[in-house]
């Protein structure tokens, strides 16, 4: 198999919401990831979002690595049809390995799992541990109350606006995919397929 070009760690609910706009979201992103010979790291579930964007990335012809946690396989149906899927002790496993195998990171919407995901590897850039770009997809404005949030922490000193300025938000997941893959300057990804 020809090594992909990228790799993009990608949040999601395990369930699917109540938006018809996160299940396209979640497809575009499958769907653009393998047009551009990327490949998908992702908590190896089969429901929800987490299935929809693994199936359309497989469907499309890109490698899916999943990385679910024992505990997990039953509740989130281990998805068996991943290029790789890796069954790991906890979640502390699953969240390093899916960190090291990733080149950018991406949320699309989500619930709690989906909030300390973002959140944990968000932290960990502003520490300095990784230097891989961080996105938002904002989909029919889901976040735009957490961002809201996020400026008025911003507005009481707890935190700065270059803290803000390490993740990217935005609505149009081929613009944010693109931004994201960029920032990670990797060899081989100047170029990019039309869409």
């Amino acid at each position: 198999m020809k090594q992909p070009r990228f790799s993009v760690c990608v949040y999601c609910g395990s369930k699917p919401g109540t938006n018809e706009l996160y299940t396209q979201a979640a497809v575009q992103v499958g769907q653009w990831i393998a047009r551009q010979g990327g490949q998908l790291v992702y908590g190896g579930g089969s429901g929800g979002l987490m299935g929809i964007v693994a199936n359309a990335a497989l469907e499309a012809g890109a490698p899916v690595i999943g990385i679910i946690p024992k505990a997990l396989v039953e509740k989130e149906w281990a998805h068996l049809g991943c290029t790789e899927l890796h069954v790991v002790d906890n979640m502390h496993d699953r969240k390093r390995m899916m960190a090291e195998r990733a080149d950018a990171f991406l949320a699309l919407p989500g619930g709690i799992g989906t909030f300390e995901e973002l959140f944990e590897v968000w932290t960990w850039r502003q520490l300095g541990y990784h230097n891989k770009p961080i996105g938002l997809l904002n989909v029919a404005g889901y976040y735009d109350g957490m961002l809201t949030f996020l400026q008025q922490a911003v507005t009481n000193g707890f935190m700065g606006d270059w803290q803000m300025g390490l993740i990217r938000a935005q609505d149009s997941a081929d613009v944010l995919l693109r931004e994201l893959v960029e920032g990670a300057n990797l060899p081989g990804t100047s170029h990019w397929d039309q869409i």
